[in-house]
């Protein structure tokens, strides 16, 4: 699971094109927009396990030609939108490959459970306390 971002430049494609937002006349000429398209089933950077699991993970993010889409315009700069692009598939794949650990189940402790049980106990006495003697 060791791959960096510039391992990542080597197996992506860009699409450009014109992007809205800030930028003014710059945004009506120059293609800023950046569509990094990555292939994960011929990726060489993962194992055919890890494969597997990004397909299973990331099966909603997949367009209908197998490839994981990522866009980025924010920038008013192309290379500053390839930047994130890769930056945002990096941190894609890492989370998509993240096994977490099982959860252990516990049961409360002594100290624990006599706490809860001294604490209801002072809530019932105060309420006990509130009653009025209705024995006229």
């Amino acid at each position: 699971m060791n791959f960096t971002n510039h391992d990542l430049q080597k197996e992506v494609t860009y699409k450009t094109s014109r992007s809205g937002g800030k930028g003014g006349q710059n945004v009506n000429k120059v293609s800023t927009k950046v569509e990094l398209l990555f292939k994960i089933e011929q990726s060489l950077l993962f194992t055919d396990d890890e494969k597997q699991l990004l397909l299973q993970r990331l099966q909603s993010r997949l367009n209908k030609d197998g490839y994981l889409q990522v866009v980025s315009q924010e920038e008013r700069s192309q290379f500053m939108n390839k930047e994130r692009a890769i930056e945002k598939l990096h941190l894609i794949l890492t989370r998509a490959l993240h096994i977490r650990k099982a959860r252990k189940a516990t049961k409360p402790g002594k100290a624990m459970i006599a706490a809860r049980l001294e604490k209801k106990k002072m809530q019932s006495d105060k309420k006990a306390s509130r009653k009025r003697n209705f024995d006229d």
